[in-house]
């Protein structure tokens, strides 16, 4: 990693971002209880908070709780009354996620569901249509997460997909990474689907190098 690009991200949090003692305790909760450090930076945060704000979003998915440090931001940009659903696969990141909601005081707004995905996606029916979905959750399921935000959400509602790029793995075709090949097959859906609108995004920071989808439902 550049330390030009660390220090450019301290820059930022630091002209952008300033102290945020709830987002601070949550990371060292992470940390003291094993949980792997590979949440969004703090400025891919803010970024979360503005794209769920601008968006206007009152209902929101994420899919990949971990420790709930993006569900802390993404919670944040909620109106008075607006709902966020997080699923997690592992019942101890659950764990550790519900306590740094509750720190950061956002838990009222937000359900946590554990269990697979795919099966936690294929049990909502009938609800209100998502208007934001952050998908950054196992990249072997990016395509088919991407297909079901599609289909609880509404023409107008936003997408962004997490970890794109893989410093430059997606290039790879015969990789034989599945976090890779998942990539390639979400590139290649967003690429066939007509129901969506989308572009890439590279990134630098502390979390190397990498990127982000967005998209939005036709």
């Amino acid at each position: 990693m550049s330390d030009s690009w660390r220090a450019v991200d301290a820059y930022i949090a630091g002209k952008l971002l300033g102290d945020d003692d709830a987002l601070a305790a949550a990371l060292a909760n992470n940390e003291a209880n094993g949980l792997p450090p590979i949440d969004v930076s703090a400025a891919q945060g803010k970024m979360l908070f503005l794209l769920a704000q601008i968006a206007g979003a009152r209902r929101i998915l994420e899919i990949g709780t971990l420790g709930g440090y993006s569900t802390i931001w993404l919670a944040r940009a909620l109106p008075e009354g607006g709902e966020l659903v997080t699923l997690e696969i592992e019942e101890a990141h659950a764990r550790v996620a519900r306590a740094n909601l509750d720190r950061a005081g956002v838990s009222d707004r937000v359900d946590i569901r554990v269990g697979p995905a795919s099966d936690s996606l294929a049990a909502m029916t009938g609800a209100a249509p998502f208007d934001f979905v952050f998908i950054d959750a196992d990249k072997q399921g990016n395509a088919h997460y991407v297909a079901e935000a599609i289909r609880l959400g509404r023409s107008g509602t936003t997408i962004v997909v997490d970890n794109v790029v893989r410093e430059g793995g997606v290039l790879d075709p015969d990789s034989g990474d599945p976090r890779i090949d998942g990539t390639r097959a979400l590139f290649d859906m967003l690429n066939a689907d007509a129901r969506i609108d989308a572009t890439a995004v590279q990134t630098v920071g502390v979390k190397k190098w990498d990127g982000f989808v967005l998209a939005r439902v036709r």
